[in-house]
């Protein structure tokens, strides 16, 4: 019942995708300040290779775009062969478009569900025997997909790919769930409100500012926020939870 017995994450391997930045940034500097080793992947090898060598040895740059198949399957081999054994999949790494529906190009409709739904899939399918070789009934493996609250109700932006995209993450996670449990994988998903990050900086200001002033916690989020529930689902404290969604906005997908 002790907290660094419930939420640690020390001694496990973890790949957290679009780690280097953002949301994915905050999921790694969590996993790895508590002990966790970690491989991260981005489509800018920099972003990587910066952030592997401010934390150390602990986080390792496996630079990936995960929108192209060849991609997954040759990071979930370069992961393989690192991890024989994997306790934690975060599948973080997304895009976004936004244009009106008149405009709104094919490109921008196919490069975001690549990445936001289709890795999310195979991703996770190529690396099922590394987490099926960590899991047992007492200490499931993890699987957390990254969704969205535009997943989740209507958003006041024209980005048509992404709102489809993450409410298909969102019952992709329900579906994986229902048949991973029994090969003892815990499947869950977090839907975050909005967080400060280089996908959102492309939000104009108003709107930015509009987000805020409606959330109920008149806030956005920061590194704790996520940190703690990515903490929570990656540890023994989420143990009799899978096919849930938690949602991290301060109120704002609920009330607004």
């Amino acid at each position: 019942m002790k907290i660094e017995q419930l939420f640690s994450v020390a001694g496990k391997t973890a790949v957290v995708t679009g780690g280097s930045r953002g949301i994915g940034e905050m999921i790694t500097r969590a996993l790895v300040e508590n002990g966790a080793t970690v491989i991260i992947s981005s489509r800018k090898a920099s972003d990587c290779d910066a952030l592997a060598a401010e934390l150390g040895p602990a986080c390792i740059a496996l630079p990936a775009d995960l929108s192209q198949m060849a991609e997954v399957e040759r990071f979930a081999a370069a992961v393989a062969e690192r991890f024989p054994r994997l306790d934690i999949l975060f599948n973080n790494a997304g895009a976004s478009w936004g244009a009106g529906i008149d405009a709104f190009p094919e490109i921008g409709w196919d490069k975001v569900m690549d990445l936001n739904v289709k890795s999310v899939f195979f991703l996770t399918q190529k690396l099922l025997p590394n987490l099926a070789a960590a899991a047992s009934p007492e200490q499931m493996a993890r699987v957390i997909n990254i969704g969205s609250i535009d997943g989740q109700h209507v958003s006041d932006l024209e980005t048509y790919s992404y709102a489809a995209s993450k409410a298909g993450v969102l019952h992709l996670t329900r579906m994986m769930a229902k048949f991973l449990g029994p090969r003892h994988i815990a499947v869950n998903a977090i839907a975050p409100g909005f967080f400060p990050s280089k996908m959102t900086a492309a939000i104009a200001e108003e709107f930015r500012e509009a987000f805020r002033a409606a959330t109920p916690m008149q806030r956005w989020g920061n590194e704790d926020d996520m940190a703690g529930v990515a903490l929570f689902l990656a540890s023994r404290a989420s143990g009799f939870m899978t096919g849930s969604v938690i949602t991290v906005d301060g109120g704002y997908a609920t009330t607004v």
